[in-house]
């Protein structure tokens, strides 16, 4: 597949044949697989106290002629703590197991469970090279619902690497005929159900994603920009080309950053 070098005034400045890694099928469960196991070492572990519901201090025997017991008052055996006393007499309550008022939970999340998914290397690159080949196929992206510039799919040349502040790169995207998906990543709407108080109120559409070929200005000036991301060929991952597992990202690479995937057989 031959693609078109765009300059930053969005002229044909040159045209570039894409690599073998474009040319894999696109495996939507491959896809998935990776973006989750990228998602699963990024969770963080929770539970409760280990402890929590035993730390009762005046806890109740169930032994015969036991100071502070239940054994020879008629009630059942059920595990219980002390509220007052007066003397030898004592008000208590049942407590320190799961099925009582107010009681710990039988079977509680554990903070050493292991999240972390594993998957082979062959397995990952393979979804990678698929995710690449959804970002070139009109079709798939728009079905993601980006707006389309009227040339894609296309390269950007190199000059892209060199710009240094976001209003340059703002306006360089807009003259390429991103205008449209940028105003779309930019939008945030608030979230339905519960998740709003649970630090989540917003979501926020992802936009366009810039791939270069390795450190440069634009990493910097991009980052500011409401739903672009900016990633490093080598950098690549699944769950950055396919958010969410929906392969179809709009995605722009410039010329040097193919020229790099070519050279050094990245995802092979």
């Amino acid at each position: 597949m031959e693609l078109k070098i765009i300059s930053l005034q969005n002229t044909e400045v040159g045209k570039k044949k894409l690599p073998a890694q474009f040319s894999e099928p696109v495996r939507i469960d491959l896809i998935r697989r990776a973006v989750d196991a990228i998602a699963s070492h990024n969770r963080q572990a929770y539970g409760p106290d280990p402890r929590a519901g035993m730390k009762a201090v005046a806890p109740v025997s169930k032994r015969r002629r036991k100071y502070r017991g239940c054994y020879g008052h008629g009630i059942s055996r059920v595990p219980r703590k002390v509220m007052t006393k007066r003397g030898s007499q004592f008000n208590w309550t049942a407590a320190l197991i799961s099925g009582v008022v107010k009681g710990r939970k039988a079977f509680p999340p554990k903070v050493e469970k292991v999240y972390a998914q594993k998957i082979n290397e062959k397995e990952r690159k393979k979804a990678i090279r698929s995710a690449l080949a959804a970002t070139m196929d009109s079709s798939i992206v728009a079905k993601r619902g980006h707006a389309l510039p009227e040339k894609f799919p296309f390269l950007i040349a190199n000059d892209f690497e060199k710009l240094v502040k976001t209003s340059e790169v703002f306006d360089a995207l807009e003259k390429i005929g991103l205008s449209a998906d940028l105003e779309r990543g930019g939008r945030r709407n608030i979230r339905p159900g519960v998740g709003k108080t649970r630090g989540r109120k917003y979501k926020r559409s992802k936009g366009p994603l810039l791939v270069v070929s390795g450190e440069c200005d634009l990493i910097k000036a991009a980052k500011n920009i409401p739903g672009v991301d900016i990633v490093e060929i080598k950098k690549l991952n699944a769950k950055l080309l396919a958010p969410g597992s929906h392969p179809g990202r709009l995605t722009l690479f410039t010329n040097s950053a193919i020229e790099k995937l070519e050279k050094e057989k990245l995802f092979i």
